[in-house]
């Protein structure tokens, strides 16, 4: 059988040898970008590790930045590193918070942040799709979409300063219907871990007239491989964009019993097959949504996770319920009309649930005060990032821990079960937002947050992460993604037929990046030198 894999980190020899080696590469980078795109200093360093782990912990931690701004500059990087043996950890903007941030999974690595190239290279309105470089946020393409006048919607992520690039590179979740089972990408330019630069599907073609437009070319659809991967470096991703309906409804779904929750996800499922519901909707718990609007001390001041009763005070006082639903409906005002009645007849059929949305136009979508209204009509913010400082304020931080269940009631409600009591029995509150990336599953995300500066409740976070990926997996539920402290844990357990999906990912590993140069442990894809702690 296979041996089992590193469920850390690398031996600390093998972090200080990285950093050593490093060291000798950076005069070369140097000599390639000026030293004012080159990062060494220890202090500086500080800002490119995971944002919340504790102060003393350097498990993670980079040897040096490199900031390209051009895609030559990157292939040379990689050229560069491959002559010295420096492995490379690219990021775009660093923001995958709650799963390490720009850090990376080998100590003494060197990071590639791809923020510097941040251009929108085109918004086509009347196909309704723009190319992008890694570096462009959610903000400035939004921006660049509204300063052409284009009457075009971008399916955004919560928190509008990540990269539009590097979220659907991790397999992030946006919220228009573009955001279903992560449709909006179309199109990559990607260099290889030898320098070359390669085009996925009709790009292959010179001048070519589909690139974003059609997601597959002539043969095997490599798209898939360079996302959660260590494989190559992306510099220009397609995005396909919704052009503006007739009307836009944000709608919510209060529901005042815990218990009505199964009975919820079955309605849901049943609305999103039949296509009522497009896009991807949040069902979320009253503690999560309390993060935006209150502060916990407010509530519970007491030893341990805030208790039903408490819950229940909270969930009367705020107006929120145990759960609360957001969705949108996008449409002519005729179609916006008889779906949101059919879903409103849907949900109060359950009793002990209200039903509300609200019409706007496209255009006044930007007013709207509140923010999750606001994200499922593509306009992004900052506001929801308020939820990390639910202990301690702006030192908050979480852990992402995130697993997949079918969209149907027993399946849900067996996995919030684990998840909250696993969570509460660490001292912590439970905070869950179910997305239903598909019509027939959803990602139960877990905020596990914690004060990044206590110590023992930060440790608390990470280990009863650790030890429920291996309970959800018990039973049938994996990560869709998975923070860097246990990447191999969650790889682990996708152990079917000895291990066959994960000999095959090294496999293609070690055809393209033999040194293992880029990013080696990105989802516990090693190279062949640093397999089974060699």
């Amino acid at each position: 059988m296979r041996a089992a894999r590193l469920s850390r980190r690398l031996p600390p020899v093998y972090g200080a040898r990285v950093s050593t080696v490093a060291g000798l590469a950076l005069d070369d980078f140097t000599a390639l970008l000026g030293a004012e795109r080159v990062v060494s200093d220890e202090e500086a360093l500080r800002a490119w590790r995971d944002p919340y782990s504790f102060a003393s912990w350097d498990e993670y931690t980079a040897s040096a930045v490199v900031m390209p701004e051009t895609v030559e500059e990157v292939q040379e990087i990689v050229r560069i590193a491959g002559r010295h043996g420096v492995p490379l950890w690219p990021i775009s903007q660093g923001r995958n918070n709650g799963y390490g941030g720009p850090a990376p999974r080998v100590h003494g690595s060197v990071i590639v942040s791809l923020k510097n190239m941040n251009r929108v290279l085109e918004i086509d309105e009347e196909s309704a799709f723009a190319l992008v470089e890694p570096g462009v946020r959610w903000f400035d393409l939004y921006e660049a979409i509204k300063a052409g006048g284009h009457r075009l919607m971008l399916s955004i992520a919560d928190i509008g300063w990540g990269s539009v690039v590097g979220n659907t590179l991790d397999h992030g979740i946006t919220y228009l219907p573009y955001g279903q089972d992560q449709m909006m990408q179309c199109g990559m330019e990607v260099v290889l871990p030898d320098g070359s630069l390669m085009r996925t599907g009709m790009g292959a073609m010179p001048g070519n007239r589909s690139w974003q437009m059609y997601k597959r070319g002539l043969g095997p659809t490599p798209d898939q491989l360079f996302m959660q991967s260590n494989y190559g470096i992306v510099t220009k991703m397609g995005v396909w964009l919704m052009p503006y309906p007739e009307t836009y409804m944000p709608c919510w779904v209060r529901v005042w019993n815990d218990a009505d929750l199964g009975e919820v996800v079955d309605v849901l499922r049943r609305l999103m097959l039949d296509g009522t519901i497009r896009g991807v909707p949040q069902i979320i718990n009253t503690v999560l949504y309390a993060t935006i609007v209150t502060e916990r001390t407010k509530w519970w001041q007491g030893e341990g996770p805030i208790p039903d009763e408490v819950l229940d005070q909270m969930a009367r006082e705020l107006d929120i319920g145990r759960w609360l639903m957001r969705c949108a409906i996008w449409g002519d005002e005729a179609v916006v009309d008889h779906n949101f009645e059919k879903l409103r007849a849907a949900f109060e059929s359950i009793g002990g649930v209200d039903v509300w949305g609200t019409k706007v136009a496209p255009e006044d979508i930007p007013s709207l005060e509140n923010p999750h209204e606001r994200v499922q009509g593509g306009v992004p913010s900052l506001d929801l990032n308020a939820m990390a400082g639910w202990y301690s304020g702006e030192e908050g931080g979480h852990v992402g821990f995130s697993p997949i269940s079918p969209l149907r009631s027993g399946d849900a409600l067996e996995l919030r079960d684990l998840l909250r009591s696993g969570i509460e029995a660490a001292g912590l509150d439970y905070m869950a937002a179910f997305l239903p990336v598909s019509a027939r599953s959803f990602a139960h995300i877990t905020l596990v947050i914690f004060d990044t500066k206590d110590e023992a409740q930060a440790r608390a976070a990470y280990d009863v992460s650790k030890r429920l990926v291996v309970e959800a997996a018990k039973l049938g539920f994996g990560e869709y993604r998975a923070h860097l402290d246990f990447m191999d844990l969650a790889a682990e357990q996708y152990s079917w037929n000895d291990h066959a999906y994960m000999r095959f990912c090294e496999r293609i590993k070690d055809a393209l990046d033999p040194q293992g140069i880029l990013a080696p442990g990105k989802q516990a894809i090693w190279p062949r030198s640093m397999r089974n702690g060699r």
